[in-house]
């Protein structure tokens, strides 16, 4: 299944939701729309639900460091990420390990409660 993105602004944040097949090209679209819709609405709050289908490679992950970068997604961004694939997990939890050993934005949360509170929480990583 191809993979499918709405991105939306809710206000306070832009809510990133995708589902399909995940891939560094089809991050490259994805992140791209997110930046896009992020400076239109002078809003850098972004909340990610995805569902899986095929798992980006996890050496991928440093991919995602040097795109993010190439984007411009920094901290002035804050993004938290669920993720319900499980297979998905491992992936997604080196891009956590490699976002923030490089202080990038972008944290993997087991559920979207947990990922708002800590997206409308406190500055920390």
């Amino acid at each position: 299944m191809t993979a499918t993105a709405t991105i939306t602004f809710e206000g306070d944040h832009i809510r990133a939701e995708s589902r399909g097949e995940k891939s560094i090209v089809w991050a490259r679209e994805f992140w791209g729309e997110v930046v896009e819709v992020c400076g239109e609405n002078d809003c850098y709050n972004v909340l990610g639900i995805s569902e899986s289908t095929t798992v980006m490679p996890i050496l991928e992950g440093f991919d995602i460091v040097a795109l993010f970068r190439e984007l411009g997604i920094d901290t002035s961004y804050r993004i938290a990420w669920v993720e319900s694939n499980p297979d998905a997990i491992k992936t997604l939890r080196f891009i956590d390990a490699a976002l923030f050993n490089r202080m990038l934005p972008g944290r993997l949360f087991k559920n979207e409660e947990e990922a708002r509170k800590w997206l409308f929480g406190g500055r920390g990583y």
